[in-house]
């Protein structure tokens, strides 16, 4: 079982930046992706920024050039910090963490886990 516990959101102004961090109870290198995803009022959950355990990462086309997804392997943490924020960037953000490593010998598991997200509100 891993926990993710999200922190960070808030009211911002468009234009304005946000980091939201992601602490995991499991070391994240084990881990073989970590992600952001929003969901937004009405719309469908999206993958908004992963990475990967070697640190590849990867974007949604509309958050490329302002979003940057990191993590701290020794802290057990993942961030995105978010910047030139848009009103169309509102939405609960989640943490999630896809495919496990464990065991001796290390033994790998397709499970997921999601964090309970954080609300992040852009005005105009």
């Amino acid at each position: 079982q891993v926990q993710l516990v999200e922190s960070g959101g808030g009211l911002v102004q468009a234009g304005g930046s946000l980091r939201l961090s992601c602490a995991s109870s499991k070391n994240i290198f084990s881990i073989n992706v970590m992600g952001w995803y929003r969901q937004a009022p009405g719309k469908e959950r999206e993958l908004v920024a992963a990475i990967l355990t070697g640190g590849s990462t990867n974007y949604v086309d509309s958050v490329k050039g302002r979003f940057t997804i990191s993590k701290d392997n020794a802290k057990n943490m993942v961030y995105l910090q978010m910047n030139s924020l848009k009103p169309e960037d509102t939405a609960v953000y989640y943490c999630h963490a896809l495919g496990i490593w464990s065991g001796t010998p290390p033994r790998y598991s397709g499970v997921e886990y999601w964090g309970k997200g954080t609300l992040v509100t852009v005005s105009s």
